[in-house]
């Protein structure tokens, strides 16, 4: 069992790493989907 939950998070880490294709590009992303959050709560105040 634990060794399929590590490869399971080590599968995702992978995933995610490679669409963003460096971990800046992670951040950037991260980021972006923050923002994105912040001004849909604007738009409802």
């Amino acid at each position: 069992m634990t060794r399929r939950l590590i490869a399971l998070f080590l599968l995702i880490g992978t995933v995610a790493l490679t669409a963003c294709h460096t971990v800046s590009g992670a951040g950037e992303d991260i980021s972006r989907g923050g923002h994105a959050i912040t001004n849909s709560a604007q738009k409802h105040e």
